[in-house]
């Protein structure tokens, strides 16, 4: 059955480009007679909040979805994403990474083929590794690309790809080629909650049995990831359909670090719901 989700993250309060994304989504499924899947993807325990996870469900009410239940909250399975990245190490597919952000950041600067060079440190030293194990630091868990191609193959490696049924920044449409390499050695599991958005992500969409990602061009790049992952754990995969991102008045795509208007201040300053879902696009027939 067709399939898609909405999954925000509880790190502030929707606006129209969140309003966008649902809604689009939403009626995606009620048009294939499929289903439409909430879940809350709140693993940053430094930023998420369950009061904008209350906020986000007041939202998507107002807005006049339904969703099913239980909603999936990630937080809450954190034992099931431990479980996938112990089968990963057990199959020499990961190392640990103790470096920081800075030294990342650092590196970019000196490595002589630019910033690949830096998102693809590779294992430390074993005496380095030992040293720094003893002491606590904490540590990451970064896909090695290396061990990745060995481990599936060139013929697999060179095929890989999805199918992309909106668009791509590049106007990308159809088969959609994928560079494995193109992120680096992405990190799996995070020093602090150990899981990355990238498996999370993978994991519960296979898990919720989605058929089709229906989310903004800002992620397209993320499923040259999401591809490889699958792949490597066996996981179904999905259709994509990107599309456009909403752009404010001045011209800057509506997002929650830039503080733009919110769904509740716009609901408080007497915004409809039906006014909203028009100036969207999207008409009470739809």
């Amino acid at each position: 059955m067709f399939t898609t989700r909405f999954a925000p993250s509880p790190t502030g309060r929707l606006h129209k480009g969140h309003a966008f994304s649902a809604l689009t989504a939403w009626f995606a499924a009620k048009a294939a007679g499929g289903r439409f899947v909430l879940r809350i993807e709140d693993i940053d325990p430094t930023r998420c909040r369950p009061e904008y996870e209350a906020a986000i469900l007041e939202d998507l009410a107002w807005l006049g979805l339904a969703w099913e239940t239980p909603v999936r909250r990630q937080s809450d399975h954190l034992d099931d994403y431990a479980a996938v990245i112990e089968g990963l190490r057990a199959r020499g597919l990961l190392y640990r990474c103790f470096r920081t952000r800075k030294e990342i950041l650092n590196a970019i600067g000196d490595a002589p083929h630019g910033a690949m060079e830096a998102v693809r440190p590779g294992p430390h030293p074993a005496d380095e590794e030992a040293r720094l194990l003893a002491s606590g630091a904490p540590f990451a868990w970064r896909l090695s690309l290396d061990r990745a191609r060995e481990a599936l193959g060139e013929t697999v490696w060179n095929g890989l790809g999805f199918v992309e049924e909106g668009e791509g920044p590049n106007g990308e449409t159809g088969v959609v080629a994928v560079d494995p390499e193109a992120a680096g050695d992405v990190v799996l599991a995070r020093k602090d909650t150990g899981v990355a958005y990238h498996l999370a992500v993978t994991h519960d969409d296979g898990l919720q049995g989605v058929t089709h990602v229906i989310r903004g061009q800002d992620l397209f790049e993320a499923t040259h990831v999401h591809c490889l992952i699958q792949t490597l754990m066996g996981w179904p995969a999905p259709t994509y359909r990107h599309h456009r991102l909403l752009a404010g008045p001045d011209g800057r795509r509506y997002a929650k670090r830039d503080r733009s208007v919110t769904l509740a201040e716009l609901r408080a300053g007497g915004l409809t719901v039906e006014a909203l879902r028009a100036e969207l696009g999207f008409s009470s027939g739809d």
